[in-house]
């Protein structure tokens, strides 16, 4: 089965948030499953071809690509990726330095939605000049979301498409592409389809994700709580009541996790590796990781981490409303993220303040987010909402118990210790809480601590977490399937 993934980001090559996790991920365990795949991304000012080992990519050569009535000169750059004999990647990065040399993956610039618009067309015109028909275009998120009207629209006669399907995942709803009404007709896109209610129209604008969603013959999202929660007022960003004429072919597929760099038996970030056997080495990685911090070196007092962009859907409004009750509490605190000033500066004010009780670093660092996931002892996700989240995944892998909000992939991962127990079970491997109050965050920590005072128990907990399997083997199989019943439908 052929498969063109398009997306805005892919790690290591160009990351912002989880998109990029699932770009490498999911595609590396398609290939596995015997996937043709291709991914196709821009190539950023961060890719370097002679540092990444790219190179140009003869087969398509240079491209004339029109973008409100001006000629723009595009080519491609490629690299190979292998697993082993039978499962090899290809990614072609699409070069327009004009659109893509910026600094930043996505700007505020006035013609952001032009970039993408060019990045769409030109994935079409690359898999053009190799010849190569994709069962399925797998788009990703509004900058990939004209994709298919484009298609249906500017290149309807080339049958090299003919029998081509579209997948869209939505990996946050919140961000749509929404764009002035211009780009329609400047890029002669049919005026027909950009009328109040249409499906191009959002408010007044152009939306590449309401574009998506209308066009694509299946709609995913990352968990399949969060499937259900974009089908409401509360979470759809406006988008619900175009989702719910949908509903019939809207999936919910959990983001996997890619075990190979998230296991602490393995880890090559952290000092000291462990496994369910060896459980007590945690605490080794507990006493290196406060002295990163400049924390008093003491394991018995519970240490809960947080890794996270510092910003609103993050729930961290919770923690300043909050954060009287949380300081009479036995506990500490290690910081790891950025974002909107309002959170660094109450976190920076923490840490100056209780010195011995929070510890802070502003910005991102991959060797600390491994460390804190095998040193802290509970891990803090209080998100507003959540479409997967991979922290909690990472931390029920390491024994790090966590401590999150009942929302989107949260809910479906993390079980509440207590409410199990209340069943007559053992299976609980966090705390959960439900509604989006401080009161109830700082009872759910309150609960952990209390559980963490018996061994016994919170080794349970840990144990719980630890046996968990969120490989993309299983993700990739269920989108593997969806694929198929495209596929089917096609023959």
């Amino acid at each position: 089965m052929k498969i063109a993934f398009v997306t805005s980001e892919l790690d290591p090559y160009a990351k912002v948030g989880g998109l990029a996790d699932v770009a490498r991920g999911l595609t590396k365990a398609l290939s596995q499953l015997g996937c043709d795949v291709k991914i196709f991304i821009p190539r950023y000012s961060s890719i370097d071809p002679w540092r990444d080992e790219l190179r140009y990519c003869f087969d398509v050569n240079e491209i004339k690509i029109k973008i409100s009535e001006k000629e723009f000169s595009v080519h491609a750059f490629k690299k190979e990726l292998s697993f082993n004999r039978k499962s090899k990647i290809e990614i072609y990065f699409v070069d327009s330095p004009f659109h893509f040399d910026r600094g930043t993956i996505y700007t505020n610039d006035i013609d952001e939605g032009e970039r993408f618009l060019l990045f769409s067309k030109a994935v079409i015109e690359i898999c053009q000049r190799l010849k190569w028909a994709p069962d399925v275009f797998h788009i990703n998120d509004w900058p990939t979301g004209l994709l298919p009207i484009i298609l249906k629209q500017h290149y309807s006669w080339d049958l090299l498409f003919k029998n081509t399907k579209f997948l869209l995942t939505i990996h946050n709803i919140e961000y749509q592409g929404n764009f002035s009404p211009e780009l329609v007709f400047n890029n002669h896109l049919d005026g027909k389809y950009f009328y109040l209610g249409g499906p191009l129209e959002f408010h007044g604008k152009v939306s590449f994700l309401k574009a998506g969603i209308v066009f694509s013959d299946i709609i995913t999202t990352v968990s399949e709580n969060y499937a259900r929660e974009i089908l409401t007022h509360e979470f759809g960003g406006g988008m619900e009541q175009i989702l719910l004429t949908k509903k019939n072919v809207v999936y919910g597929i959990l983001n996997g996790v890619d075990y190979s760099e998230w296991n602490p038996k393995t880890d090559k970030y952290i000092p000291y590796k462990y496994s369910e056997k060896s459980l007590y080495r945690k605490s080794k990685n507990k006493i290196e990781l406060l002295k990163t911090f400049h924390l008093p070196e003491d394991k018995e007092t519970p240490l809960i981490g947080i890794v996270s962009r510092l910003v609103s859907q993050k729930g961290f409004d919770l923690m300043i409303s909050g954060i009287d009750e949380i300081l009479k509490m036995n506990l500490r605190f290690v910081i790891l993220g950025s974002g909107e000033n309002k959170y660094e500066d109450f976190f920076r004010s923490l840490a100056y303040s209780f010195p011995d009780k929070f510890g802070l670093k502003i910005g991102f660092d991959n060797q600390l987010a491994h460390l804190i996931e095998a040193g802290a002892d509970m891990f803090l996700m209080p998100s507003r909402y959540e479409p997967c989240g991979l922290n909690q995944i990472y931390s029920l892998k390491y024994g790090t118990v966590p401590i999150v909000r009942k929302t989107g992939g949260l809910a479906d991962t993390v079980k509440d210790w207590d409410y199990y127990q209340q069943l007559g079970l053992h299976s609980g491997n966090g705390f959960v809480f439900e509604n989006f109050s401080s009161q109830e965050m700082v009872d759910a920590i309150r609960r952990a601590l209390e559980r963490y005072k018996d061994k016994k128990i919170w080794k349970q907990i840990q144990l719980n977490g630890m046996k968990e399997n969120f490989s993309w083997d299983i993700s990739a199989r269920k989108y593997y399937d969806l694929y198929r019943k495209l596929v089917v439908v096609n023959n």
